[in-house]
Formats: structure tokens, C-alpha cells, sequence
């Protein structure tokens, strides 16, 4: 079996349920989640101690607690790889600033995640995920169009694949959710 038609057998597997599907695939699309994780990073300071290797693993993680994982291909399977990194990411955001509010929680099981964002990038990606999650209750496709782009990294073809839309619609609804988000984003960080 090739590594394509691993990747999709496996695939195929997941999403029939198979529980030991998911540590048979992330092998073959290490790279990929990898690349995904990178792209997180790069956004954020260059000091800070998390990396993408600890990303992708508390990803993997997360994703082996869940029951059934739906998935439709490669694309679609990095794009819930990709949101299930933001929501780490964001758990350790909202975490930190509980702890700084005398919260005690326990860390969120990052490797040495002390110095990974500053108070005020804590505060952009609780602003970041707290507008995402009202851009999909007004705009489900245009939530669903950034974090396939932003957070897992997709290309505007292979997002336009996945919603069975053209690379034209995709970009123009990046565009207009892009913008909304920013708008918010900008209103929760200010009030």
C-alpha cells in the first residue's frame, strides 16, 4: 500500500470509527500537521518556548479522546487537526489569564509554555476565538473558510474543494469574514 492509498484507507477508517485509525495516520501526515503547526508558530514572538512539535502532539492527544472522528480526505482531516490546535492554543490562553486572576487551574500539559505569549497575545487569541465563535452563528461558511485558512493552513483551491464552491466564492468570503473578524477582534480588545 502506498502512502496515498495508506492515507486514505486510514482515513477511511477514522471515519468509520476505528480507534486505532488515528495513530496509523498522523505517521503518514506527520509532516502536513507539522507544516500546520508552523504556521500557527510563526505568528507568534520569536522567544517563546512552545513548539510545533508540542502543538501537533497535544493535538494528537485531544483528537484520540474524541469518540468518532467525521472526516472526508486529507484536506478535511488537517482542517480538524488545524481547529483542534487553535483550541489548544486558546485553552492555554484562557488558562493563563485565570491563573493571573488567582484561578489556581491546573496548566494546560504544553512543554515549557511559560513565556509563550505576553498579557496582551493572550488577550488577542481569547478576543480571536471569542469572534470566531459569533462569526459562526451568523457566517458558519466564512468561521469555517478562516480556520480551514488561517489555522490549518489550507489553500484557497483545496477550501474551496472541501465546501464543493469555487476558488473566486472562497476568496471573496475570506475576504468579508477577514474583515468582520478584525472589526470584532479590534471592538473586544478596546471595550
Amino acid at each position: 500500500m502506498d502512502e496515498s492509498g495508506g492515507i486514505t484507507h486510514w482515513l477511511h477508517r477514522l471515519d468509520g470509527g476505528d480507534d486505532a485509525a488515528l495513530e496509523h495516520l498522523v505517521p503518514l501526515v506527520y509532516t502536513e500537521l507539522r507544516a500546520v503547526a508552523g504556521h500557527y508558530m510563526r505568528s507568534e514572538r520569536d522567544d517563546h518556548t512552545l513548539s510545533a512539535t508540542a502543538l501537533v502532539h497535544e493535538a494528537y492527544l485531544r483528537l484520540s479522546r474524541q469518540r468518532r472522528i467525521r472526516v472526508e480526505d486529507r484536506n478535511h482531516f488537517l482542517s480538524v487537526a488545524g481547529t483542534m490546535m487553535r483550541r489548544v492554543l486558546v485553552d492555554w490562553a484562557r488558562a493563563k489569564k485565570r491563573d493571573k486572576r488567582g484561578g489556581g487551574q491546573a496548566p494546560v500539559p504544553l512543554d515549557a509554555v511559560e513565556e509563550f505569549l505576553s498579557d496582551d497575545d493572550v488577550d488577542e487569541v481569547i478576543a480571536l476565538d471569542d469572534a470566531l465563535r459569533r462569526l459562526a452563528e451568523i457566517n458558519p461558511r466564512g468561521s469555517q473558510i478562516v480556520e480551514q485558512r488561517f489555522f490549518a493552513g489550507l489553500q484557497m483551491e483545496e477550501i474551496a474543494a472541501l465546501h464543493g464552491l469555487s476558488a473566486r466564492t472562497v476568496r471573496r468570503d475570506w475576504v468579508a469574514a477577514r474583515a468582520w473578524l478584525r472589526k470584532e477582534v479590534d471592538h473586544d480588545l478596546r471595550g
